[in-house]
């Protein structure tokens, strides 16, 4: 922290975490067969300016595939996440 202000770690940080509680809450709202896109987290944490939350989101659903708690999918089948190229969805380990 300086001057009374988090600094940029610690303000990214928190939007990863940010990230990954929104993910985790948007699929627990969900049926247990659905899917959401990063875009989905991205808009809830980052509102007007989600556009810019797009990777740091695609990241934070790669960090859950790591803990265990989610799949990324292309096309309906479970991809490795660190090959994942073009558009992918989030759900649930099944």
């Amino acid at each position: 922290m300086t001057n009374g202000r988090p600094d940029k770690e610690q303000a990214h940080g928190g939007i990863d975490r940010q990230l990954e509680a929104s993910i985790l809450e948007l699929l627990a709202a969900r049926a247990a067969t659905s899917t959401i896109c990063p875009s989905d987290a991205a808009r809830a944490v980052g509102g007007e300016n989600w556009r810019d939350l797009m990777e740091p989101a695609r990241k934070a659903a790669r960090r859950l595939v790591d803990a265990g708690e989610v799949e990324i999918t292309q096309g309906g089948s479970v991809v490795d996440p660190s090959t994942a190229r073009g558009p992918i969805r989030i759900r649930k380990v099944r």
